[in-house]
């Protein structure tokens, strides 16, 4: 006689979409769910997959996807964020990246699985007056979903990365605030950093910095010219010419809670496919942020209803909220779900690996915090400066000529 399967014990099954290497799958797997099915485009992020999820199949491409394995529990897509963030192109959910999610809704159409678990850039809530996340609420809403989001802040998870990020669940059947709003600590007063390391942009200096204590701010995929363009870090108590340096690959891989060469392959080799490898990491979805959500998932939680607002459907979207059949609600949960213990800066680099940030890099943030209205910390721009002066070429010929005497 056939024993039958108790389907409460089964592990939920994933379908990722827009995979790149597996930051949200990998989470939900240490959370304890089962990979199923992944799909990707690109090359590269195909070569880490491959390699790091080799037993799960892979498609190559969600627009000629036709449908999805029958006993998928939950779909993740963290669609494209080319046409939503400030550093690409800003083009909006219509932009020829971001409109891709339009597959999703397809493939929906179709199947109907339990969860539906989406995530993006902080921009997403704001660029051309929310038009992404009214697109994709209507879209969810006319499917019958209801749904919730939330922005979270990765250091909840212990990694000192202040990436801002937006989690969207929806589902069919269940109450994703039961995921999403079930646990919150508020904002740590910041007792705990050091003051040893400071993150900043050297990109920026004339609006915008990036700063911060005991952490980097978000880490990118690249410039629009897709070149690398990892944070910078000041660390006061190096020497001089070593104050001001920008972390390895490896060191962005850890800060993302990826094993050091997670990236890694024969495709992603050498200097120039480098430039892949933190395109690669800074698209991707910090895995512990997915091993909270997962975890949830598997048992959700409770939550307290006096905690929503009715927002009107002109409104601005906030930083949470929920809705169904053409309502929604506001929600005051903070971006720190949780408190995990915490990594500090120092403690996550590699010291060793850590290379002084170019002289033409350096000083053309110089310049543009000379001519910005922003306030510098005193001893950082006297840093930066004398960072400038002695990675200058001639200084340095000349120095390497009087020593050479």
């Amino acid at each position: 006689m056939s024993k039958e399967v108790d389907e409460s014990q089964k592990p939920l099954r994933v379908a990722g979409l827009f995979a790149g290497v597996g930051g949200l799958e990998l989470g939900l797997e240490q959370a304890g769910l089962e990979t199923a099915l992944l799909c990707e485009v690109w090359p590269p992020a195909q070569a880490v997959l491959t390699k790091q999820f080799p037993n799960t199949p892979l498609e190559p491409d969600v627009q000629h996807l036709k449908g999805l394995p029958g006993d998928v529990d939950v779909v993740t897509a963290g669609f494209p964020c080319q046409d939503l963030s400030q550093a690409g192109r800003t083009a909006g959910i219509a932009g020829e990246q971001s409109g891709l999610v339009s597959h999703v809704f397809r493939l929906l159409g179709k199947h109907h699985p339990r969860w539906l678990v989406l995530e993006n850039v902080r921009n997403m809530l704001f660029l051309d007056k929310g038009k992404a996340m009214h697109h994709l609420v209507q879209e969810l809403e006319a499917l019958g979903y209801a749904w919730a989001y939330r922005l979270v802040d990765s250091r909840f998870t212990g990694v000192p990365q202040r990436r801002q990020r937006v989690l969207f669940v929806a589902s069919l059947t269940e109450d994703p605030r039961t995921v999403l709003f079930a646990d919150d600590v508020g904002e740590p007063s910041g007792d705990e950093l050091g003051t040893d390391a400071y993150g900043f942009y050297w990109t920026e200096g004339l609006t915008g910095l990036g700063w911060a204590r005991d952490a980097v701010p978000t880490v990118k995929g690249g410039s629009a010219l897709s070149i690398p363009s990892p944070p910078a870090i000041w660390i006061p108590s190096n020497p001089a010419g070593h104050r001001i340096v920008t972390p390895s690959i490896t060191d962005a891989e850890q800060l993302q809670g990826f094993a050091s060469d997670w990236t890694l392959t024969e495709t992603t080799a050498g200097k120039k496919a480098g430039r892949d490898r933190w395109k690669l990491v800074g698209n991707a979805v910090t895995v512990g942020v997915s091993k909270w959500l997962g975890e949830r998932l598997l048992e959700p939680g409770e939550f307290d209803e006096a905690e929503f607002d009715l927002l009107s459907t002109d409104a601005r979207w906030p930083t949470a909220a929920w809705g169904s059949k053409g309502k929604r609600w506001r929600s005051y949960a903070s971006m720190w779900p949780e408190r995990r213990e915490y990594t500090h800066l120092l403690d996550l680099v590699d010291r060793s690996g850590l290379a002084p940030l170019s002289h033409r890099a350096a000083a053309g943030f110089y310049s543009r915090t000379q001519r910005a209205k922003l306030k510098f910390d005193e001893a950082f721009l006297l840093d930066v400066k004398e960072h400038v002066e002695l990675t200058d070429p001639s200084n340095v010929a000349a120095a390497t000529s009087s020593s050479g005497r």
